[in-house]
């Protein structure tokens, strides 16, 4: 199952480049959603790209997510919610002319439940490598991966588990607008 997938997921983007080789990466003004897995944090979420600057290779990112921690509570595996906002800065380069890879490093600010944490607000620095796919004019498909370090620990939870550190990886659709 795990091969048919795979295969499906390669044929699918091979398609896209093939068909996307004419289409023009966008330096416009971005929004997009994308979903994120922070540790073993799922998340769904809000993004604002700023327009391209300096050569069209450096832009701004705002980030807001909806994050679930899974915890045990009353011997029963729970995910309770959170939120996190990131600032960051990105810098890429475009390839073929409907791709554009780049990375991204910034700071993050999560704030925790009162249920699992005695803190009210955790920051923390991230950084990711990212690929944008442009498979229609002013629509992409991305995929990001990397690193968060917040030092964020679930005091009131049995064992004191981290949370909101270690591998991070998003992926989501992103408009560009006009």
């Amino acid at each position: 199952m795990k091969k048919i997938i795979l295969i499906s997921l390669l044929t699918f983007l091979s398609i896209g480049v093939i068909i996307c080789q004419n289409e023009q990466v966008s330096n416009k003004l971005g929004v997009g959603f994308q979903l994120n897995q922070f540790q073993k944090d799922f998340g769904l979420g809000i993004n604002i790209t700023s327009p391209y600057f300096a050569g069209n290779n450096v832009a701004l990112r705002l980030r807001g997510n909806y994050m679930f921690f899974e915890h045990v509570k009353n011997n029963e595996t729970i995910w309770t919610p959170y939120s996190n906002i990131s600032l960051g800065i990105l810098g890429g380069s475009i390839v073929k002319n409907f791709m554009r890879l780049y990375g991204e490093g910034g700071v993050i600010g999560i704030l925790p439940s009162a249920d699992f944490s005695s803190e009210s607000f955790v920051m923390g620095g991230y950084g990711i490598f990212g690929f944008e796919f442009y498979m229609i004019e002013n629509l992409n498909f991305f995929i990001e991966m990397g690193g968060i370090g917040t030092g964020a620990t679930a005091d009131k939870v049995a064992n004191k588990p981290i949370y909101s550190s270690g591998f991070m990886m998003s992926t989501g659709i992103r408009m560009q607008l006009k």
